[in-house]
């Protein structure tokens, strides 16, 4: 067994090698270029990014290899803007347990196999907001994806994201404990210096806590000041990194928004007049909707839709399983948006939110792409027919 696995190691490693120096025509009944749909078009990949598209006798296939795809929906890879990666689903097991009780070699192992699911789904891009107390495993993840190790989307990770002392977890021990916490904590001044120390470790993004459940009252409030996130921020946009924010209260949501962050993760308690101000400010709503009630998050979402913010997807996928991302743009269309704005938050605006050239079928994208079966612009259930999975022009499932 041990043979095989080497040889299979090697076989898809040599693949990788040989699929970047390799141009592709691809060719579907229809193409999702992020924004629109076309019949008859086809497209042309070099390396890692997309050459032309277009209608399919105007694209040159001079030196390059063909793949018909058939009756399907050719359409940019979808992207999974708030993932964590080093979690198993708590009906497995809670979050404490994991956090305090599971090893870090056996939570990168687990992260290896929902790599490949997350790939094999048809996600091709994740945002992984906070290793959950596994250190900087996210970026050495991604390292081991980027060089071909192992199976795996495009990573943007946030390393340990950032909370403010005494208001995270793991809690309920002897209070003369100092427990590890599933975050790095910094108040104050040393905010810019945790800022600036986690993009040394390989941080994408930075990832605060603006509220959270704790103190002596019931639900969440908020943690840092906007002073101190207003720093933070600005820390980390000098270095051009951008900022997510969990936030659900409307206090700790207005204060991130003023002090300029780029996107909000849950909103769960927001009000019109907070999306409102998102709105006005440019910060783009991550609602992982997938997570909690959906019959109490349906208001919510039409305050969001009425003020006209950016929404983009985001599950919060490690709560369940790595794999099933799609119900996220499932829930999308269920609370109210139309299936092509849906398809849309997975990929244009995803991309357009993360600055990265993906997200779109056109000249100078990243080759990220997917094949399914029907028009998930009409029926939204078509993303989990993953039928062809390219990433950065490798083939990875045909």
């Amino acid at each position: 067994m041990k043979f095989v696995g080497l040889c299979f190691a090697l076989l898809l490693g040599a693949f990788a090698v040989e699929a970047q120096n390799t141009t592709y025509i691809l060719k579907a009944t229809r193409v999702f270029d992020g924004n629109t749909t076309h019949d008859g078009w086809a497209v042309r990949v070099k390396g890692d990014r997309i050459e032309a598209a277009g209608p399919a006798a105007t694209i040159d296939s001079t030196g390059a290899t063909t793949i018909n795809l058939g009756d399907t929906t050719l359409m940019p890879g979808l992207v999974e803007a708030h993932s964590h990666v080093l979690l198993h689903p708590y009906s497995e097991t809670p979050w404490n347990d994991q956090v305090a009780h599971e090893g870090l070699a056996l939570r990168v192992a687990r992260a290896t196999n929902h790599l490949k699911s997350t790939l094999m789904a048809g996600f091709t891009t994740i945002r992984d907001l906070g290793t959950e107390g596994a250190a900087y495993a996210d970026a050495e993840l991604k390292q081991a994806v980027n060089q071909g190790i192992i199976p795996g989307p495009r990573m943007l990770v946030t390393t340990r994201a950032i909370v403010a002392t005494g208001s995270y977890a793991p809690k309920g021990y002897a209070l003369e404990w100092r427990v590890p916490q599933g975050a790095e904590e910094a108040d104050g001044p040393e905010l810019v210096r945790v800022v600036r120390d986690q993009i040394g470790h390989g941080a994408d993004w930075i990832k605060l806590y603006g509220d959270y459940r704790w103190g002596p009252l019931p639900g969440s409030h908020p943690t840092f000041t906007e002073a101190e996130v207003r720093s933070a921020v600005e820390a980390a946009h000098s270095a051009g990194v951008l900022v997510a924010v969990h936030a659900s209260t409307p206090e700790g949501m207005r204060r991130s928004i003023m002090a300029g962050v780029d996107t909000i993760e849950h909103g769960d308690d927001a009000t019109l007049e907070t999306f409102k101000l998102m709105a006005e400010h440019k910060v783009a709503w991550c609602p992982t909707l997938s997570v909690g009630n959906q019959s109490t998050k349906r208001a919510n979402f039409q305050n969001a839709l009425q003020a006209g913010v950016t929404i983009i997807n985001g599950s919060d996928v490690g709560v369940f399983a790595h794999g099933d991302n799609a119900r996220e743009i499932e829930a999308l269309v269920s609370l109210g948006m139309k299936p092509v704005d849906a398809l849309k938050a997975a990929t244009s605006v995803a991309g357009q939110v993360l600055r990265l050239p993906l997200g779109e079928v056109k000249v100078g994208s990243f080759a990220d792409l997917i094949a399914v079966d029907g028009d998930p612009t009409k029926e939204i259930s078509a993303i989990r027919k993953v039928k062809f999975v390219m990433k950065a022009g490798t083939v990875y499932k045909q």
